[in-house]
């Protein structure tokens, strides 16, 4: 019996330009992408049947069957002989990826369950990924940038996606844990033709270089987020009073927020005094840095 082990890190929006929309619809972006040490875990053994089971912290109101991108992701690899095992260690719907992450750390595991795709996967083979990206594309455009964990430059829709250096931030996730909808944030925005990110994005020397460029970048979903949802302004106001924090900001269409430092320490130390004052808000400390290795599946 082959076991997978596969981590799926939160998705971080460090910025977020709403610079179009398509015919279709479908949003235009330019979003600077990283990745956190905090996310959801998943476990694969070989077996009978395609199944997925939910469990862990944040597991209530997550659908086990073919709802679950999770699953349906797994589907596009095997379509039986595999029982999946989704730890949920991040809020649902919250702005950091977290269906999407879970796609995404579902392929990886299930290419890794037949032992023949193992090497493919970790030289980094295109072949399966080319048959089977319009269809993950399709489950969610966060999807492919889920796939590899390495901070990018999304534009387009998500699509067109280019891997950046970027030094590694201390953070602190915080969620207020109300509902937010990401049509409801989308249809309160003022404006859906605003200008991108400069043409290249620069070389910084440390955290404190990356912090204050970002201070001049936008993501434009926070205002209209923050009149359907006004709890995510209190979330804002605490993260940017916390000591040493350079940047508070909303990620996504939230309602998950961040807030950046230079130090570890800085940051461990406000996440513990945000989880100790504000018990009903979902707090984690972490490192937001490229995620790839840390997100290869483990087999056993």
């Amino acid at each position: 019996m082959t076991r997978v082990d596969v981590f799926a890190p939160a998705k971080i929006n460090l910025t977020l330009h709403v610079t179009g929309q398509r015919a279709d619809g479908y949003h235009l972006l330019d979003s600077l992408v990283t990745f956190a040490s905090v996310g959801d875990r998943l476990e694969i053994v070989s077996g009978n049947a395609l199944s997925l089971t939910v469990e862990g912290p944040e597991a209530a109101g997550v659908p086990a069957d073919m709802d679950n991108l999770a699953l349906r992701a797994a589907a596009m690899v095997q379509q039986d002989g595999a029982a999946l095992r989704l730890e949920k260690n991040l809020p649902p719907a919250s702005g950091v990826g977290g269906g999407s992450a879970d796609a995404a750390a579902a392929w990886r595991g299930m290419v890794c369950l037949d032992d023949t795709r193992t090497d493919a996967l970790a030289s980094a083979s295109q072949d399966l990924l080319g048959q089977h990206l319009k269809d993950l594309t399709s489950l969610g455009a966060d999807v492919p940038m889920c796939l590899a964990c390495k901070p990018m430059r999304a534009r387009g829709i998500g699509d067109q996606l280019d891997v950046v250096t970027l030094p590694t931030l201390y953070a602190v996730l915080v969620n207020p844990r109300r509902p937010l909808s990401t049509p409801s944030v989308f249809k309160a925005l003022g404006s859906k033709t605003n200008p991108p990110m400069p043409d290249s994005i620069p070389e910084f020397a440390d955290a404190a270089a990356l912090i204050d460029w970002l201070g001049d970048m936008r993501n434009d979903l926070e205002p209209p987020a923050l009149t359907v949802q006004p709890a995510i302004a209190d979330v804002l106001d605490v993260l940017g009073a916390q000591d040493g924090c350079g940047l508070a900001r909303m990620s996504g269409s939230g309602a998950t927020c961040f807030g950046l430092f230079e130090t570890e320490t800085a940051a461990k130390e406000a996440a513990r005094r945000l989880y100790d004052t504000y018990p009903d808000w979902w707090v984690a400390g972490c490192v937001l840095a490229d995620q790839f290795t840390a997100a290869l599946p483990r087999v056993s």
